[in-house]
């Protein structure tokens, strides 16, 4: 009897760590959380600029990218070309390449091409973070319970934020829409007090921006966000590279 209660609570176990699809949706719960209120003001911000609910709904269907998005949606709403609108988004997400890069070295041999390729479009910073801290190989169905909850909560806020304007009153909605910003600034500010390269970057980046804005300088806000891009990126990848060698030993002993 001892043994069959060993054996069932052993299963138990490992159950619980086994990378499954159910345990994928359990731990892209937090993230559907938080891309609802996230999303919720996206959608606020399409439709207050006269975008129809199905458009601001198919964009966060299609993309599932906060920064890109809020990037691309500022400058549609301002008429910009689709060359900009192009190179902005792929600058500004230009980082999911390399996390799916990083991620394709922890998935399974297995996994088909076909798997990979679908899976891609959900990688997300948080997923990426989640994905990568898993201690065993990343599977398909794990993954795919990953992406599903905050895909839909990401599909879902977009879609209440955008319905929801018209409801909403005008001091509601403002607050509402400056609350994307508010998470940004809430990503950046805690690692920028904690490593000077990145509260660098950040000083330099709002220096530029500031001149871009106050400057009489006839450009576009989409190619402000690409200039401002490339030479701070540039800058902080000369100023502070990356030393993958590890350091030289001391010599030691007495002469």
């Amino acid at each position: 009897m001892r043994g069959i209660t060993e054996r069932v609570g052993a299963i138990e176990r490992v159950e619980k760590t086994a990378l499954t699809f159910r345990k994928g949706l359990k731990d892209g719960m937090p993230i559907c959380l938080g891309y609802l209120s996230v999303s919720f003001a996206f959608g606020i911000m399409a439709t207050q600029g006269g975008l129809p609910v199905w458009v601001a709904l198919l964009i966060s269907m299609t993309n599932l990218t906060s920064a890109g998005q809020v990037a691309g949606m500022q400058l549609i709403l301002a008429g910009g070309t689709y060359v900009e609108i192009a190179v902005t988004t792929f600058i500004i997400n230009i980082r999911y390449m390399l996390m799916s890069l990083s991620l394709s070295q922890k998935v399974e041999s297995r996994m088909t091409n076909l798997e990979r390729w679908v899976l891609a479009f959900g990688i997300t910073d948080e997923i990426f973070a989640v994905a990568i801290q898993q201690k065993e190989e990343v599977n398909a169905k794990y993954l795919s319970g990953l992406v599903i909850t905050p895909y839909v909560g990401w599909a879902l806020g977009t879609l209440l934020g955008a319905t929801a304007t018209g409801l909403l009153p005008d001091s509601l909605r403002n607050a509402l829409g400056i609350a994307i910003y508010g998470m940004f600034i809430a990503i950046i500010i805690p690692p920028a007090c904690k490593a000077k390269p990145i509260a660098m970057v950040v000083l330099l980046a709002t220096v530029l921006s500031c001149c871009f804005k106050w400057l009489p300088i006839q450009i576009s806000s989409g190619w402000v966000i690409i200039i401002c891009a490339v030479v701070v990126s540039a800058y902080a990848a000369a100023r502070y590279p990356i030393d993958d060698e590890p350091a030289p030993e001391k010599a030691g002993g007495t002469g």
